[in-house]
């Protein structure tokens, strides 16, 4: 399939990197390499696409139209008064459940905990029946249609989790729901492994530990090696009352020595060590960290794991932000990603940016390489995506607006702003 596009007049073309950086820290984030048509250019700036759907030019209008004048494009896009932008990442979501917690959040409102709720047998192990009980078929239909919605909000690439079977059975059931969309979906998967979000019902911390790495993990091993998966992430939710310190090390341990990165739920409710723990394990990506020590951001500040924050957590849960300011100006690579799942039902990156940047003070331009190149990177990813470079995958959100700041201010209504989204060079949205 010939996926060349010729996309030209834009206003802005927002790169973020230009020199083939993997990640943006501390200063950087504020420093996006931005391509801005001059005041006396009428006709603006342009990109070219090459057949395999890779970015093969970037520059003025001028000079690529004489450029390309007589080459014959798969397709061609006028992007007058539009500005371009990289596919978002979303870099940590829980898309693959059945059955709504739309009661648990009246509880919420009414000043219940998230740890209320679980411990009174809701919140994860209220997803969990409902999740066990749906066929894989239902499963499957509920992602794509989820998906389908982050795609319209701007994301090229999102990170999938399991982690609402809690057994063998339904842990594969998912991953393969997983598998599937992975394989039929327009947008770029990430798939992860997430077996040990809770401990099942009637079972120990160390039962539950033992099950993921003798049995789970195993099993997933065995349907990788037969073809019929694709797992890219191991994760765990250490956590208080969930899975502790040395549970979480045994099982991200063992999916290390699968071949898995690991990416994994730490320090959100309570302070853990987590951030600690990942950096020694080599983490690629840590999440939440509402809870995250000195001493972790300091571990984190030294090596290239990624913090992915999650403002639609502290927002629905009424927690403490995490220390995003503190962990940029210290030098920890900063991520962003939406947390969807049955407690935060929110599929959009812009609006995921906009919290970001009004609860945990980011700037705009830190909000935006948070959403690309640093979440790209949490997923092992930003060799190939999260910034529009040439050599990299053409991942991309034309938005109808006079600047790039309009996606992240527009609070809630970006489905307006966006005019296509682009996925390895292909339209899949307009």
């Amino acid at each position: 399939m010939d996926r060349s596009l010729f996309v030209r007049h834009a206003k802005q073309i927002v790169q973020v990197c230009a020199r083939s950086e993997r990640q943006l820290r501390g200063k950087a984030m504020n420093e996006l390499a931005v391509l801005t048509a001059s005041s006396d250019d009428a006709q603006g700036v342009s990109l070219v696409v090459a057949e395999d759907g890779s970015i093969s030019d970037i520059g003025r209008d001028v000079e690529l139209i004489a450029k390309y004048g007589d080459h014959r494009f798969g397709r061609e896009i006028d992007a007058t008064d539009c500005c371009v932008l990289p596919g978002f990442v979303d870099a940590h979501t829980h898309p693959v459940w059945d059955g709504d917690r739309v009661h648990e959040f009246a509880l919420k409102l009414a000043g219940a905990t998230y740890m209320d709720i679980h411990e009174a047998g809701g919140g994860i192990a209220y997803t969990v029946k409902a999740t066990r009980r749906a066929s894989e078929e239902r499963l499957y239909d509920l992602l794509r249609d989820r998906l389908a919605q982050m795609t319209r909000a701007g994301t090229t690439l999102v990170e999938c989790k399991s982690g609402y079977g809690l057994d063998k059975e339904s842990e594969m059931k998912m991953l393969r729901a997983i598998e599937r969309a992975r394989r039929d979906a327009r947008v770029g998967i990430s798939a992860t492994y997430c077996g040990a979000h809770s401990i099942p019902k009637g079972m120990t911390e160390e039962a539950a530990t033992d099950d993921v790495i003798h049995v789970q993990l195993p099993e997933m091993r065995r349907m990788m090696a037969r073809g019929e998966l694709h797992v890219d992430n191991v994760d765990v939710f250490c956590e208080k009352g969930v899975f502790g310190v040395e549970s979480t090390r045994r099982i991200l341990s063992a999916g290390k020595e699968i071949g898995l990165q690991i990416n994994f739920h730490g320090d959100e409710l309570h302070p853990m060590g987590a951030a600690e723990l990942g950096v020694e394990l080599g983490a690629h990506a840590i999440s939440h960290l509402e809870e995250i020590s000195a001493d972790g951001i300091r571990a984190m500040a030294e090596s290239d794991s990624v913090a992915v924050l999650l403002p639609t957590t502290a927002y629905i849960l009424r927690l403490k932000q995490p220390p995003a300011r503190e962990m940029i100006e210290k030098g920890v690579i900063v991520a962003l990603g939406s947390d969807f799942n049955p407690n935060a039902y929110c599929l959009s990156m812009p609006l995921v940016m906009h919290l970001a940047c009004v609860n945990m003070r980011l700037t705009l331009a830190e909000a935006l390489a948070a959403a690309t190149i640093n979440a790209a990177a949490a997923l092992g990813q930003s060799d190939k995506r999260g910034s529009i470079e040439v050599g990299k995958m053409a991942d991309l959100v034309i938005i109808k607006a006079p600047r790039w700041e309009h996606i992240v201010y527009q609070f809630g209504c970006h489905s307006g702003v966006i005019k296509h989204v682009i996925k390895d060079g292909c339209v899949i949205v307009e």
